[in-house]
C-alpha cells in the first residue's frame, strides 16, 4: 500500500496549540482510512503531527460515516468494546483496542442541545466506537485518555446535517473537539475495476472540493452530486462525505468557513484523503 500526501506546515507550528476566541476548539473533517492505515508508512505520522498541533480536547465528539441511525443516536457513554465493522482482514486488525473513557457529561450536553432544538435523540448503550472513529483516534490520541462520544448520522441530507452541526457548535467553547470522519472520495467498487494509480474521478473531485472549501462555497458543496465533476463516481452514496457537513455547520455557526485549511491531502489506494481544519 502506498500513499502520497502533504501536511500543511502551518498546522504544526507552536501557535496552533492555542485555542480560538474564548478558548474555542477547532472543528475537523478527516478521512479516516481502513484498518491497514496503521501499517502505512506516511499517514499515521501525519495524523499524529496534526493532533500534536491541536490544543488538548476535554472530550471528543465523533461523527462517523459508518454509523447511520435515525433518530440521531448516542453510542455508549461508558467504555464498551469496539465495533469491528469490516470483514476479511488479517486477525491482528481485530485485536486493536481503544479504551477511551466514556463521556456521560458530553452526552448530557448533546441531548440538551439537540432535544432542546426539537431533534429526537436516542441512546444505544452497547454501541462502541466503529473503525471510522477509532482508527484515526489510535493514531491521533494513542494514550486513549480523552473521553470520546460517537453519535450517528440520522440522515444523509447535507442541509439537515449542517443544521445539526450548528446546534452542536457551542460544545466547541466547552473544550470539545468535533470530528466528522469520512473519506474525501469513496468508491471501492470503481477501484476494483481499474488498475493502479489515482483514478481521474478521484483526482478531479478532490481538486474541485479543495477549491470549493477554500472559497467557502457551501452552496456548491451542498449540491456536490450535480456541481462537482464525477460527483456520484466519487461518492455513489453520500455517507463518506456526509460528516463534512456536520463539521461545516459547527464552523458556520461562528462564521469560520473562511478560516479553514487542508491539513492533509494526497491519496491512499486511489482515494483522496483530504482532511480539513476549521478555526
Amino acid at each position: 500500500m502506498t500513499a502520497t500526501s502533504a501536511v500543511d506546515p502551518g498546522a504544526t507550528q507552536g501557535s496552533a496549540h492555542e485555542r480560538g476566541p474564548g478558548g474555542r476548539m477547532p472543528a475537523l473533517y478527516l478521512s479516516h482510512g481502513a484498518p491497514p492505515l496503521a501499517d502505512d508508512a506516511l499517514w499515521p505520522g501525519q495524523l499524529a503531527a496534526w493532533s500534536a498541533a491541536l490544543p488538548k480536547p476535554k472530550a471528543i465528539l465523533m461523527v462517523s460515516a459508518h454509523w447511520e441511525e435515525a433518530p440521531l443516536a448516542l453510542g455508549a457513554v461508558e467504555t464498551v468494546p469496539l465495533v469491528y465493522d469490516f470483514w476479511g482482514f488479517p486477525e491482528h486488525y481485530y485485536q486493536v483496542t481503544y479504551a477511551a473513557p466514556g463521556a456521560p457529561e458530553l452526552a448530557d450536553s448533546v441531548r440538551k442541545l439537540l432535544r432542546g432544538a426539537g431533534t429526537p435523540v436516542q441512546d444505544i448503550e452497547d454501541r462502541g466506537l466503529d473503525h471510522g472513529a477509532y482508527v484515526p483516534l489510535v493514531e491521533m490520541f494513542p494514550a486513549a485518555d480523552i473521553p470520546v462520544l460517537q453519535i450517528s448520522l440520522p440522515t444523509l441530507d447535507p442541509q439537515r446535517l449542517m443544521e445539526i452541526g450548528r446546534k452542536l457548535a457551542p460544545l466547541r467553547d466547552e473544550g470539545v473537539l468535533i470530528v466528522g470522519s469520512g473519506f474525501f472520495t469513496h468508491n471501492l467498487a470503481a477501484l476494483r475495476h481499474q488498475g493502479g494509480g489515482v483514478p481521474a474521478w478521484s483526482a478531479e473531485f478532490d481538486d474541485w472540493g479543495a477549491r470549493a472549501l477554500a472559497a467557502a462555497d457551501v452552496d456548491a458543496l451542498l449540491d456536490f452530486a450535480r456541481k462537482s465533476p464525477a460527483g456520484r463516481l466519487a461518492h455513489p452514496r453520500t455517507e463518506h462525505f456526509a460528516p463534512l457537513f456536520v463539521t461545516l455547520g459547527a464552523s458556520d455557526a461562528y462564521g469560520e468557513l473562511g478560516a479553514q485549511r487542508s491539513v492533509i491531502d494526497g491519496f491512499w489506494m486511489g482515494l483522496a484523503k483530504r482532511s480539513v481544519q476549521f478555526g
